[in-house]
């Protein structure tokens, strides 16, 4: 397992919200009776990553959103006195802490969402734990590489702007009708001022190519809107929907909303084909299984169909190599 090597930032943001309340639709029948999230990415489910994540930004009480069928998740980071024996008993010592370390990464908590309203409906469901202090948000589709350090970035501005932070990234304008689209204005330090969120515009009505991904800092004052937020696109309770009143907060309670731009290195689990390149990327990039894995995938890819297709030079239509 990779040394995780970040150094936690000053801030008063102690709390992290993981929403993993999904069905995982999308990889069935896999996910019939495992959660998507414990879906393996090379040898840690996905919500591991997430969850190292925020331990390794400081935040040391995670409150994970669950629904039915997620036991395996709670179990993932629960103490497992009957494998830890055994592990002893053989003498495996780096596995033994391996799995006795998932256990003090931090404070798990887990609450049902109930019913699949939304990602606002499963923030809003983290009231009570969280309370009136700002917390983070990370969801498990969109996995940060550890290299770079997005939410300790996103701390830092907290820590300076206070309000709300989102994190943005660069979209080819023919993909932002998948996003939230932010409208945004330059602010102090590099740092962005976000004046307005469209979830999902329709082709052409998005008021920029940046769109928002899955970590977000958000001042307590958002439950409170939440509360009041009428189902939105898709029938859901949108946490857009709620940022994009706080942005409008010049100021004021829970407002004003900023945004870091991210051009670091993101994998996206959301789909069957992005989870098998994310499973690629990170193994390629793994010490322990990098360099033998890249020299068999070399290999493997020349001998697909169409590998003995000559190189589109560059600036060339795409088409070019299919005439060939």
């Amino acid at each position: 397992m990779p040394v995780r090597t970040s150094l936690p930032v000053r801030t008063s943001v102690r709390k992290a919200v993981v929403p993993a309340a999904g069905l995982g639709t999308r990889f069935l029948p896999a996910t019939k009776a495992t959660p998507k999230e414990m879906l393996p990415v090379v040898d840690k489910p996905a919500i591991q990553y997430v969850v190292e994540e925020a331990a390794d930004a400081g935040l040391d009480d995670v409150l994970m959103i669950t629904g039915r069928n997620k036991r395996a998740v709670e179990d993932h980071f629960d103490r497992a006195q009957e494998l830890e024996e055994v592990l002893a008993a053989k003498g495996d010592a780096d596995r033994l802490e391996t799995v006795r370390g998932l256990a003090r990464l931090a404070r798990m908590h887990h609450v049902r969402q109930g019913a699949p309203l939304g990602l606002g409906h499963a923030v809003r469901c983290a009231r009570d734990h969280v309370g009136d202090e700002p917390f983070a948000v990370l969801l498990g589709d969109d996995l940060i590489d550890p290299r770079d350090t997005l939410l300790t970035e996103m701390l830092k501005v907290h820590a300076r702007t206070g309000g709300s932070v989102v994190a943005l990234t660069e979209v080819d304008p023919s993909e932002t009708h998948l996003y939230g689209c932010a409208a945004v204005e330059p602010a102090e330090d590099g740092v962005l001022r976000v004046t307005g969120l469209v979830e999902k515009p329709a082709p052409g009505e998005a008021p920029s190519n940046y769109a928002v991904i899955g970590r977000y800092v958000l001042d307590p004052a958002v439950f409170e809107v939440l509360e009041r937020t009428a189902p939105g696109r898709g029938g859901e309770i949108q946490l857009t929907d709620a940022i994009q009143e706080l942005a409008g907060r010049d100021g004021r309670q829970g407002g004003p909303v900023h945004a870091v731009l991210f051009r670091g290195r993101r994998y996206d689990t959301g789909d069957r084909a992005s989870y098998l390149r994310t499973v690629v990327q990170l193994a390629c990039a793994r010490p322990d299984l990098g360099p033998g894995f890249r020299t068999w995938l070399r290999g493997f890819v020349d001998t697909l169909p169409g590998a003995e297709l000559p190189a589109v030079r560059a600036g060339a239509p795409a088409e070019a190599a299919a005439t060939h």
